[in-house]
């Protein structure tokens, strides 16, 4: 579990297949610190298991499917990555509860600077448009975001200065794929009123 406020930027070192899936090596500094093999990182928001430590760097293995559901497969060495440990329990909780587990893949309409913010605006698959609403949080390559607007299928984000100097996430083009998380509790919510609606059908 984590809790969406990016710890540090790193890049990629390397990329080196295994079997179906990759192995990523990831230069950073703080989130090592007190790593240890078998601990959790969240890498661009998708929740990774730590296989090798080095001084400098740690390396991951994303399987097919991560590769295929995430923007994992498109990481090539030099790729910047936001990087978050995983909550303790004397963490206080800035962002939202954010999982690591991806829910699909947004695609940026466009970036807007405004001065006091920057607006930017992702299109997504309309399995996640009744997740999002106005006001609520979403993950973005793992950071926690506040959703500031939607339009059809298209959800409007402003980042603040803070957090433009502290992720990529400015840096994006349009065309460019980010990962979504959506909030957990929107998920459930939706779970059980898909649960309930069979029920009742069933019930007839």
């Amino acid at each position: 579990m984590f809790t969406g406020l990016i710890e540090e930027t790193g890049s990629v070192a390397a990329v080196r297949p295994v079997g179906d899936g990759v192995e990523i090596e990831i230069n950073a500094q703080l989130v090592i610190q007190d790593a240890n093999i078998g601990d959790s990182i969240s890498v661009n928001g998708v929740c990774q298991t730590v296989v090798r430590l080095m001084d400098h760097s740690f390396t991951v293995q994303a399987v097919g499917e991560t590769l295929t559901k995430t923007t994992m497969g498109v990481l090539a060495q030099g790729s910047p990555v936001h990087l978050e440990r995983s909550m303790r329990a004397d963490t206080r909780m800035g962002g939202h509860m954010v999982q690591g587990h991806v829910s699909g893949l947004g695609e940026v309409v466009d970036v807007t600077d405004r001065g006091t913010s920057i607006l930017l605006r992702i299109r997504l698959p309309e399995a996640l448009l009744p997740l999002v609403v106005p006001e609520g949080s979403v993950a973005l390559d793992g950071v926690s975001l506040t959703v500031a607007s939607i339009e059809q299928d298209i959800i409007g984000i402003n980042i603040v200065p803070h957090t433009a100097a502290h992720t990529h996430l400015t840096q994006h083009q349009p065309g460019d794929r980010v990962n979504v998380e959506t909030d957990i509790l929107g998920r459930y919510v939706e779970r059980m009123f898909r649960v309930y609606a069979g029920a009742l059908g069933g019930s007839k």
